[in-house]
């Protein structure tokens, strides 16, 4: 009884036409069946149990195979019955394996024998038993093609379901790489103007004697860095779930404005750039980037101290980085600067090189891949 309860309104009011179709059926079947030349015993048989199939066909969602092989049973002897069996085999062929049909059309075929030979039919028995054989495999492909068709749509939407799980789980992705892009400019971009304000703001402290002029110079500097770096830090955010590609993003022709920013804020620079031809957006903004860490790395840890980079290459043979400066002999910090530098230079299939040279200056090399 829970399959009743468990049926859609389409269930039900197929179920129900199912019903009144089989029962109709099986009194006009009846009807013409009490013409033959049987006992009234048997005729009378024939309405009941035709009539209690009819109202198996309830359960038929449930059980059936087991009621398919009941129908093939009533159908040797009961006429009113006829089409109860048939929509039993073809509930069998919609709902169950190719296998399960077969052996049902087999005992279906084995009880038209023997129904023949029960209700003596006046006709042509061969023609009888084909008729009724062309009825079975009708109704046994019209299921089996329904039940090919019900997989193929399952199929279709589970392909569908996967493609959209695939289409969420790439999107989840993308928006994580987004946001590591994002953690990364925010890295490069706030670090190099905040510690460029840093050098600033050391120099006011250290320097006691210095005239009002050149105090409000430095303090000018100061407000228009930290200006600077709230408006890079308004821009950052502000396109923080705009797609990875609409971030704000230098080239290498804005390398040296980096440059003069960092010799404004006192810091001694000797820039060697030699780079003729076009160059690829991404290998430009790499290098603008190694640069970029290089120059705030060194303001960190070496603050005051000359900085020397060359910038150097050519179309098929490659760009190299480079920056030198003096360092200390204890470094503050734990690297990620660099760890990040290392991931930039490996996404465009480049490679990064950083340690103490035997001079005891700290440098920083990069080279990355040029097409001719």
């Amino acid at each position: 009884m829970k399959e009743l309860f468990r049926r859609s309104t389409r269930d039900w009011i197929v179920d129900s036409i199912v019903f009144v179709v089989a029962v109709f059926a099986g009194f006009l079947l009846y009807d013409e069946g009490s013409k033959d030349p049987i006992s009234p015993g048997l005729l009378a048989i024939d309405f009941y149990v035709g009539m209690a199939l009819c109202l198996t066909l309830w359960f038929r969602r449930r059980w059936p195979l087991q009621l398919a092989i009941i129908g093939a049973a009533v159908s040797t002897f009961s006429d009113t019955a006829g089409v109860a069996a048939l929509i039993l085999i073809l509930t069998v062929a919609i709902h169950r394996p190719l296998r399960t049909t077969v052996l049902v059309f087999g005992v279906n075929a084995i009880s038209l024998a023997v129904y023949v030979q029960i209700r003596d039919k006046p006709d042509d028995p061969t023609a009888v038993v084909i008729a009724a054989i062309s009825v079975y495999v009708a109704v046994a492909g019209w299921g089996l093609y329904i039940r090919s068709r019900r997989q193929l749509l399952q199929t279709l939407r589970d392909r569908a379901d996967r493609a959209e799980a695939v289409a969420r789980l790439e999107a989840e992705r993308g928006q994580l790489r987004a946001r590591e892009e994002i953690a990364r400019e925010m890295h490069d971009v706030l670090g190099h103007r905040l510690s460029l304000l840093s050098v600033h703001a050391g120099a006011l402290a250290y320097r006691q004697d210095a005239s009002a002029d050149e105090v409000a110079g430095a303090a000018e500097i100061i407000r228009a860095s930290a200006h600077q770096a709230l408006q890079d830090l308004r821009e950052v955010i502000g396109v923080l779930r705009a797609p990875v590609g609409e971030l704000p993003q230098p080239a290498f022709s804005d390398l040296p404005a980096l440059i003069d920013g960092s010799r404004e804020a006192g810091i001694p620079v000797d820039l060697t750039l030699d780079a003729p031809g076009a160059m690829p957006e991404h290998v430009g903004r790499t290098a603008y980037r190694i640069v970029q860490e290089g120059l705030t790395n060194a303001v960190k840890h070496a603050p005051g101290e000359p900085v020397t980079i060359s910038v150097t290459g050519a179309p098929g043979n490659g760009l190299s980085v480079e920056l030198r400066n003096p360092a200390p002999n204890r470094r503050r910090g734990d690297g990620q600067g660099l760890k990040g530098l290392s991931e930039r230079a490996a996404l465009v299939e480049g490679r990064i090189e950083h340690g103490r040279t035997p001079e005891g200056d700290f440098r920083l090399y990069a080279w990355l891949p040029w097409p001719a």
